[in-house]
């Protein structure tokens, strides 16, 4: 009785896991975006794009943990913007970077992208920009609030990402 109720539990499991996938997830009309633009698309300014947006992003998710709603993560951020700019600086600091950038919150233009399916339109939206020396490169971006990073966009990264799961390969293993 006790492996039956184990194999039942696994098969729902892996049928929710695999149902999750096909999930879309579309950006509220009322979002703040991070956005970070390389200063080119040499491989030097987009491991630095990424080193920062991984690390600039886990501050803000910090910051932002018990927000509740769209104005106090306007305001929390608002307020750490000094804080973010010595961040931005210690984190290219430590990688060497030398090149000068930008960091703004406010209004910024977003072309419109297709990802995983998913039409963004273009337009302006809420965003905390920051841009590495010229801002010729592509460029890394998710939402802040509400909390969507997770769906990271890489501007021209069009190859589906590989799930694997415990219970599918124990599965795929033992039965």
């Amino acid at each position: 009785m006790k492996k039956i109720i184990i194999v039942f539990s696994i098969i729902f499991l892996f049928v929710y896991l695999t149902n999750v996938k096909g999930k879309e997830v579309v950006v509220p009309k009322e979002a703040i975006r991070l956005r970070v633009i390389a200063n080119s698309n040499s491989e030097y300014d987009q491991k630095i794009k990424m080193k920062l947006s991984i690390e600039i992003e886990e501050e803000i998710t910090k910051l932002l943990k018990d927000t509740k709603n769209i104005a106090e993560a306007r305001k929390i951020i608002k307020n750490n913007l000094q804080v973010l700019n010595m961040k931005v600086s210690e984190i290219l600091k430590k990688e060497g970077y030398k090149d000068t950038y930008k960091l703004t919150f406010g209004n910024a233009f977003f072309p419109e992208k297709k990802y995983k399916g998913i039409i963004y339109e273009k337009g302006y939206y809420e965003t905390l920009l920051i841009t590495l020396g010229k801002g010729n490169g592509n460029n890394w971006w998710c939402v802040l609030f509400p909390p969507l990073c997770l769906m990271e966009a890489n501007e021209n990264e069009t190859g589906e990402v590989e799930y694997k799961f415990f219970v599918k390969e124990l599965l795929e293993k033992y039965l």
